[in-house]
C-alpha cells in the first residue's frame, strides 16, 4: 500500500459519518447524469451444490436436500421465458462453486446431462437462454478461470464474483469462511484478474458484517480498485449487509449497524474510479432506501419481477414503482440498464464477443442502457405516450443545471455540446423540463399552426454505387434489402408522375434516387427539365447533396457552378438529405465513401449562397451517440447563421428492419421513443433563432408518434408524400402517403390548426383535394 493510501485510509477511518456521506454524494452526483439505475432480471439457480461451506449461506445445500442437483435446460428456459414476458432483458445465473468438486451426485448428475464441469452446463444453459429468448446472460459462477472466462464470454455480457473479503483471518477455524477453499482473499482475486485479462466485465463487491474490521473492509475495497486499475474491467462493486439466517451457523452473529453500511457505501464511493458504481441491495435494506442513495450509491441492482432473491429467499425484491418513486424525489430518476454496463456496450469491440455484440445492441438504447419500451421507429406499434415523469427536481449532470441551460436556450444563445449532450441524457422530470421548455419555443416562434405540403416523392433510381451501411433502398449488391426490384424511371416517366401530383393538388414535387453509375450532371439536369417543361410552375425539391456533388464531378465542374446551372433549370431547393450523422467518426462506419462532414457542409453552403434553400435532416438512432447528435446540431446551427438557407429541420429516427447495418448485428433497433421526443425537443432548443421550423416524419413515427411530437417542440407534419419508397424499403409499416384529414386530425389530437403551406413555408389556402392515386 502506497504512502497516498495509507493517507487516505487513515481520514476515511477518523471521519466522521456524515462528513463521509456528504463526500461520497459529492462525487456521485459530479460523475455524471443524475439518475440510479438497475437490471430487470430473472434469476435462474442453476444449482444449489456447493463445494464450499460458508457459515452464513442458505443457499448451498447438500444433495439429500434437493429434489435434483441441477435444472434441466428446459426448466431453465421455462425461467427465462417468463423473465422475457415479463420484460426482463438479464438472465442472472447464480450456482455454487464447482460442486463436482466435492459431491457424487453433482458429477453424476453432470455425466447425465453430458457435461464434466458445472462450467460447462453453465456455458450450454446460457446459450439455450441467450439464444432461444434473446435475454442477456450474467453468469455468477464462483472462480473461474482464465480458459473459463474465454468461453463464457462467447455466451454472457458480463460475469460476477463477490470479493467478499480480503481478510485470510476470516478463512481460519471459527472464521465464516473455515472450510471453503474458494473463498481465500488470494484466490478469489486471481479469478477477478483473470477475469479483465479476458476483458470480461465483471461486478464484485464487499460483504460486510461477517466479522472483519474496518480496516480490513477499505483493504477489501483497495484491492478492488487496484484490479480495475489493471484491467478497467469493473463494472460495480456491490456493498452488501450481512443478514443472519436461521439455520445457518451464523444466525446468532450481530448484524451491522446502519452506520457500518453506510460508511462502507461512502468508502467505496470515495475510493473506486467514478466510473465503476456503486450498487447496494434494496430487498436486504427495506425502509432505508432514501438513506442509501444518500450514502453516495447509484445503482440498485438486478430487480425481478418473476423470481425471489434465492440466496437472500426471506427478503422480497422492492416493487420497481416504489424504487422509482424513492429515486424521483431524490432528483435520480430510476432508469434500467442492461447487466453490461454502457462503456462496456461502446466499447464493444474490445469488451464483447463477436457473439454478444447483435443482442446487446438489440436491447439497447443510444447511450447504452436498457431501452424502455418494444416501439421502434417503422412500426405501427402504439408508441407510448409522452416522456414519462416522476417527480424530481430538475438538475442534471456534473453541475449541470438544466433550468440554467434552457434559460441560455430560451435566450438564443448556442449551447455547447456538453450542454446539448446534458439534454439528450434527461430521464423522467428532467426530460418533461426540456419538452416543455422546447414547446413553449415553437410557440413563441411559429405559433399554434401545424404546417404541411401536399407533395409527392419520385424516387427515379434505387439503382446506386455507394455502400451506406444502413440502406435498404439501394438494390446493387447483397445489401440490398428485399422489398423491391432494381429499377430507373425514364424521364418521361418521372414527368408523368408529375403531373399526376399536380392533378392531385401537389405543389411541389422531390425527387431524389441512388448514385446510378452511368448518371452524369447531365442526366440530372434531363429529370428536372423534364418535370419543368411538363409543369412549369410546379416547385421541384431535388437533388440532394451527394447526388449534387456527384453530378458536379461527372462533368468537371465546381459545385457552385453546377448548382447555378441546376437553378437556371427551375431547381427550386434542395432536400438536405445525405447528412446522415454530421460527425465523421460515424460516417466512417454508416457511410464511408460517402461525403464527409465538412463536404456536405460545403454543397448546402454553395446551395445557399447561390438562393437555393435546403432543409437539413438528422438520421439517427444507428450507432451513433449522443456526442454525435449534439455535434451534428451545431454544425448546422452554425452553417444556418451564416446563410440563413435553412428552411427546416427534419429529424429522421433509423428504421432497422430491412437495415443491412442491422441485420448484420451492427446496429441499435433505432431510437427508442424517448430519444425520438427528445431529439425533436433539443432541436428546438439548440437552432432557437437559428431555424424557426421543425418537422416530425409521420413515415417513421406513425401519425400518433408524429402528434406526440407537436408537443414537443414541432410545428410541421411535412408533406402528404405521394408514393414514399425509401422508408418503406427499410421496413416502416406506416404507408406510401396520407391524407389531410388524417393530417389534421394529428394537428387537433395535439390541440392545434392545420394550415397547408408552400415548400418554402408560405402558407395557402388548401389545393384540390387529394385523391387516392392509381
Amino acid at each position: 500500500m502506497s504512502i497516498d493510501d495509507d493517507q487516505l485510509k487513515s481520514r476515511l477511518l477518523a471521519a466522521p459519518t456524515q462528513r463521509l456521506l456528504a463526500e461520497a454524494r459529492a462525487r456521485r452526483d459530479a460523475r455524471g447524469p443524475a439518475r440510479t439505475t438497475y437490471s430487470r432480471k430473472v434469476f435462474i439457480p442453476l444449482t444449489q451444490l456447493c463445494a464450499d461451506v460458508c457459515h452464513y449461506c442458505t443457499f448451498a445445500k447438500a444433495p439429500r436436500a434437493l429434489a435434483q442437483a441441477y435444472l434441466s435446460p428446459e426448466q431453465v428456459l421455462d425461467i427465462a421465458a417468463k423473465g422475457k414476458a415479463m420484460g426482463c432483458k438479464e438472465a442472472l445465473f447464480t450456482l455454487g462453486d464447482a460442486p463436482e468438486r466435492r459431491y457424487a451426485a453433482a458429477r453424476e448428475a453432470l455425466a447425465a446431462l453430458g457435461f464434466a464441469r458445472t462450467v460447462d452446463y453453465v456455458e450450454h444453459c446460457a446459450r439455450l437462454v441467450l439464444t432461444e429468448t434473446g435475454l442477456l446472460p450474467h453468469i455468477n459462477a464462483g472462480v473461474l478461470a482464465a480458459e473459463d472466462y474465454q468461453r463464457l464470454r462467447a455466451v454472457s455480457a458480463s460475469c460476477g464474483l463477490m470479493l467478499e473479503s480480503a481478510s485470510d483471518r476470516l478463512c481460519q477455524k471459527g472464521g465464516p469462511h473455515f472450510g471453503s477453499p474458494d473463498k481465500v482473499p488470494a484466490v478469489r482475486l486471481a479469478s477477478l484478474d483473470a477475469a479483465g485479462a479476458a476483458r470480461v466485465p465483471v461486478t464484485s463487491g464487499v460483504l460486510v458484517g461477517i466479522g472483519e474490521t474496518e480496516a480490513e473492509r477499505i483493504d477489501a475495497l483497495f484491492a478492488l480498485r487496484d484490479l480495475h486499475r489493471r484491467h478497467g474491467h469493473l463494472q460495480e462493486v456491490i456493498v452488501q449487509n450481512f443478514r443472519a439466517k436461521d439455520d445457518t451457523r451464523m444466525a446468532a452473529a450481530r448484524e451491522p449497524s446502519e452506520a457500518d453500511l453506510y460508511r462502507v457505501i461512502a468508502w467505496a464511493r470515495i475510493m473506486l474510479p467514478d466510473e465503476v458504481a456503486v450498487q447496494a441491495p434494496p430487498n436486504l435494506n427495506e425502509g432505508r432506501l432514501q438513506a442509501l442513495l444518500d450514502a453516495g450509491i447509484d445503482d440498485w441492482g438486478g430487480i425481478s419481477p418473476v423470481t425471489i432473491d434465492h440466496v437472500n429467499p426471506e427478503a422480497p425484491w422492492p416493487h420497481i414503482e416504489q424504487l422509482a418513486e424513492v429515486c424521483a424525489r431524490a432528483g435520480r430518476p430510476l432508469v434500467e440498464r442492461l447487466t453490461v454496463y454502457p462503456r462496456y456496450v461502446h466499447a464493444r469491440a474490445e469488451w464483447l464477443d463477436a457473439k454478444m455484440r447483435a443482442p446487446v445492441l438489440k436491447l439497447s438504447d443510444t447511450e447504452g442502457l436498457a431501452r424502455d419500451h418494444a416501439w421502434c421507429p417503422g412500426s405501427v406499434s402504439h408508441p407510448p405516450g409522452s416522456v414519462k415523469a416522476p417527480l424530481g427536481p430538475p438538475a442534471i449532470g456534473p453541475g449541470v443545471s438544466v433550468d440554467r441551460i434552457l434559460a441560455r436556450a430560451a435566450a438564443g444563445a448556442e449551447l455547447d455540446e456538453g450542454e446539448i449532450t446534458a439534454l439528450f441524457a434527461a430521464r423522467g422530470a428532467h426530460a418533461q423540463a426540456v419538452v416543455r421548455a422546447a414547446d413553449a419555443l415553437r410557440a413563441e416562434a411559429r405559433g399554434d399552426v401545424v404546417s404541411y405540403a401536399v407533395n409527392r416523392n419520385i424516387n427515379y433510381t434505387n439503382i446506386c454505387t455507394y455502400s451506406c451501411g444502413f440502406c435498404a433502398f439501394s438494390k446493387t449488391s447483397t445489401k440490398a434489402g428485399t422489398r423491391d426490384r432494381p429499377y430507373a424511371l425514364p424521364d418521361e416517366e418521372v414527368a408523368q408522375r408529375a403531373v399526376e401530383a399536380v392533378a392531385n393538388g401537389a405543389t411541389e414535387v422531390c425527387l431524389q434516387g441512388g448514385i446510378h453509375p452511368s448518371y452524369t450532371g447531365e442526366t440530372y439536369l434531363g429529370i428536372l427539365q423534364a418535370v419543368k417543361r411538363a409543369v412549369p410552375d410546379l416547385h421541384v425539391h431535388a437533388f440532394s447533396p451527394l447526388e449534387v456533388s456527384s453530378g458536379a464531378a461527372t462533368l468537371g465542374m465546381g459545385v457552385r457552378d453546377y448548382l447555378l446551372r441546376l437553378k437556371d433549370a427551375g431547381l427550386g431547393s434542395l432536400p438536405g438529405t445525405a447528412a446522415e450523422i454530421l460527425d465523421d467518426e460515424v460516417r466512417a462506419e454508416i457511410c464511408p465513401d460517402k461525403l464527409n462532414t465538412r463536404e456536405w457542409l460545403d454543397v448546402v453552403r454553395d446551395a445557399h449562397e447561390v438562393g437555393l434553400p435546403t432543409t437539413a435532416t438528422i438520421m439517427f438512432g444507428h450507432l451513433d451517440r449522443p456526442e454525435h447528435w449534439a455535434r451534428h446540431l451545431l454544425a448546422v446551427r452554425r452553417l444556418q447563421l451564416d446563410t440563413g438557407g435553412f428552411t427546416e429541420f427534419v429529424p429522421l429516427p433509423f428504421v432497422h428492419m430491412q437495415s443491412p447495418l442491422y441485420l448484420k448485428g451492427k446496429a441499435r433497433r433505432g431510437p427508442t421513443w424517448r430519444e425520438c421526443v427528445l431529439m425533436h425537443a433539443v432541436a428546438r432548443l439548440a437552432l432557437y433563432r437559428a431555424i424557426d421550423s421543425i418537422q416530425c416524419s409521420w413515415v417513421k413515427l406513425g401519425l400518433e408518434g408524429a402528434a406526440a411530437c407537436l408537443n414537443a417542440g414541432c410545428n410541421d407534419l411535412g408533406g402528404v408524400l405521394m408514393n414514399e419508397s425509401i422508408s418503406r424499403a427499410a421496413g416502416a409499416e406506416h404507408g406510401q402517403e396520407v391524407s389531410v384529414a388524417e393530417l389534421r386530425a394529428a394537428a387537433e389530437s395535439a390541440g392545434r390548426t392545420l394550415r397547408q403551406r408552400t415548400t418554402l413555408y408560405k402558407l395557402i389556402e388548401p389545393t384540390t383535394p387529394v385523391r387516392e392515386l392509381a
